[in-house]
């Protein structure tokens, strides 16, 4: 079995049902070509880092999918690049490392929740203990 992920801008100008629609086809699509789907990730929203057909965000999708069929890849890209409601498709095939990297992604080894995670990541800052509480006198009469 061979490893891809597919990343696609669909056009925010669609309704959030049209742009679901849309990523749906394409799940679909792999589906009925045999291929094993197996992580989505709708990224949402963002802003492109430059104009495509006058416009300024778009919606991203990512898919990963294993599939034995290269053949079906260039099948695919050819229905991402004659569909008018996706601006933009990269399909890259992974190797062992993209696999493994993309698995520890999604179980939260790697990124933005590892880190959220870590409670003290510097472990001299442990070692200091806090500094004593300030004790203020006042002279009573």
């Amino acid at each position: 079995m061979r490893n891809f992920e597919v990343t696609f801008i669909v056009d925010p100008v669609l309704s959030g049902d049209e742009v679901k629609s849309t990523a749906q086809t394409y799940r679909d699509m792999l589906h009925a070509e045999g291929a094993r789907i197996i992580h989505v990730d709708e990224i949402g929203l963002r802003q492109l880092a430059y104009p495509i057909n006058k416009r300024s965000t778009g919606v991203y999708y990512c898919m990963e999918f294993e599939s034995e069929q290269a053949a079906f890849i260039s099948k695919f890209e050819l229905a991402l690049k004659r569909d008018e409601r996706i601006m933009r498709y990269l399909t890259v095939k992974l190797d062992k490392y993209g696999v493994k990297y993309n698995e520890d992604k999604r179980n939260g080894k790697i990124g933005k929740r590892m880190m959220k995670e870590k409670v003290n990541p510097n472990p001299f800052i442990a070692s200091v203990p806090p500094p004593p509480p300030v004790v203020t006198l006042t002279e009573e009469e």
